[in-house]
């Protein structure tokens, strides 16, 4: 740095000693030989600055030795700043980078030149935002150290805890201000606060389960001393239970009686009367002959409805209780039933009996459960088994009549449906509870690629009356 001061006085010194020599040749010239005290004064003047060149010389040697060591220490410091163990970044008041060392870029994964005059708050993520900003805002306002802790996303996307440790500073020689700010990795260490962390609560978790033993080996004795009062409990809740299945069952076979009464007043009474309309418009039709052909078509239109009306009225005293089922038995019915069920769905059924004639011991109530089991069962097929054919069969076994109905869709939880509480599945349970009406054995199998099977067994009754095994 004093290179320059050096320098320039060297050179006015040469150019005073050159004036002196060429002043002293023309004074020569002049003068001839000149006096001996010129020649003494030139000649001291010349051995001032042989002693001054040797002087200059020996600062030169000196300046160049302190020239060598200060390029090494620049050097030594370069790399202590480059490879220090934290970022350093200079920043200004909006955050942008002025200067950033090696190890600062590498933390942020971007080279060192595309850092310059980036803003730092861009890798902060934003929910550190604010912190980061106040950090800095109290940098470059306030004297002193100021620290603060945030997360930063890496070039590639990661993020990681990060320290900062700021100081109010200048830079250049401006003397702008700006902050220099040490940044370190600190996600390890969080990393450990948080297993810590976890430790300790995990501790406390230990704790309190240690308390709740001791609590339940307390509460263990006290249920050991009353197991007689909780042994009258489950009886009185069994109790209950079975009042409540006998509820159900009344009211399924209320529900049953219900339908048959709504069944027989469609049919007598609704039916009769649409009937009736249709044979009077038809005596009205052949009566007419002075009509016009308008008030013809208007009849036959008004028949025609009337027709549709009637078939609905029979479709739906079927639904409700076909007529059948006390008429002609339940194998008629069943097959009245799936060739409609057929008609409506394009479903095959392969329906297969294994009795002979009327089936004895099965009395009207039984013939019910059979015939909605087989229809809440088609229908369920029908609605979600997404199956192409069913196969149906009625055997008569040694007082007992079971009926089975396969078919090739799709399988579903039996497990889950059964415990289910839904409305939408009251068919299935409904036909569990059917048959447990007359203690009979009932159950559902289904699994993937061979569809679903519904089992239904009930007990026959003889002649007087009581169930069969």
């Amino acid at each position: 740095m004093n290179k320059q001061p050096i320098t320039t006085a060297t050179a006015k010194l040469r150019r005073r000693a050159e004036a002196q020599l060429r002043q002293q040749q023309r004074t020569k010239q002049r003068a001839g030989r000149g006096d001996r005290k010129s020649n003494a004064d030139a000649q001291r003047l010349l051995h001032e600055l042989q002693v001054h060149q040797v002087e200059l010389e020996m600062q030169n040697v000196e300046l160049q030795g302190a020239h060598a060591e200060t390029e090494a220490l620049l050097e030594n410091y370069t790399d202590l700043y480059d490879f220090a163990p934290v970022g350093y970044f200079s920043l200004d008041a909006q955050g942008r980078i002025l200067e950033v060392n090696l190890t600062g870029a590498t933390l942020l994964g971007v080279t060192r030149a595309l850092l310059l005059r980036q803003a730092l708050p861009r890798f902060v993520t934003p929910d550190c935002r604010s912190v980061f900003s106040a950090f800095l805002s109290q940098v470059c306002a306030q004297p002193g150290r100021r620290v603060c802790e945030a997360t930063l996303r890496r070039a590639d996307g990661t993020i990681f805890w990060a320290n900062f440790h700021g100081t109010a500073a200048t830079f250049g020689s401006s003397a702008q201000k700006c902050c220099r700010v040490a940044v370190a990795d600190i996600t390890s260490l969080k990393q450990a606060e948080d297993a810590q962390q976890r430790l300790d609560d995990l501790a406390a978790s230990n704790q309190v389960l240690r308390r709740e033993i001791v609590q339940r080996c307390a509460a263990e004795k006290a249920l050991k001393g009353s197991e007689r009062e909780l042994s009258q409990r489950l009886d009185e809740a069994r109790h209950m239970q079975a009042q409540l299945r006998h509820l159900s069952h009344q009211l399924l076979q209320a529900q049953e009686e219900e339908r048959k009464r709504i069944s027989r007043e469609l049919h007598d009474d609704i039916t009769q009367t649409l009937v009736g309309i249709n044979v009077q418009l038809e005596t009205l039709t052949r009566a007419t002959t002075l009509n016009p052909a308008s008030f013809r078509r208007q009849i036959a239109r008004t028949q025609r409805l009337v027709e549709k009306a009637v078939n609905i009225v029979h479709q739906f005293a079927r639904e409700l209780r076909p007529t059948s089922l006390d008429d002609l038995g339940l194998i008629a019915t069943l097959h009245a039933f799936m060739k409609d069920f057929t008609k409506r769905t394009g479903i095959r059924i392969r329906f297969a009996t294994f009795t002979s004639g009327r089936i004895a011991g099965l009395d009207n109530t039984r013939r019910t459960i059979l015939y909605r089991i087989a229809q809440e069962a088609l229908t369920n097929v029908a609605r979600h088994a997404q199956a192409c054919a069913v196969e149906i069969s009625l055997r008569k076994l040694p007082g007992a009549l079971s009926l089975t109905i396969q078919d090739n869709g799709k399988a579903f939880e039996v497990t889950r449906v059964l415990r289910a509480k839904k409305y939408s599945h009251l068919g299935v349970l409904g036909m569990r509870e059917r048959v447990a009406m007359v203690n009979g054995q009932f159950s559902i199998e289904s699994a993937p690629g061979r569809g679903t099977t519904v089992f239904a067994q009930i007990p026959l009754i003889d002649g007087n009356g009581v169930e069969g095994p």
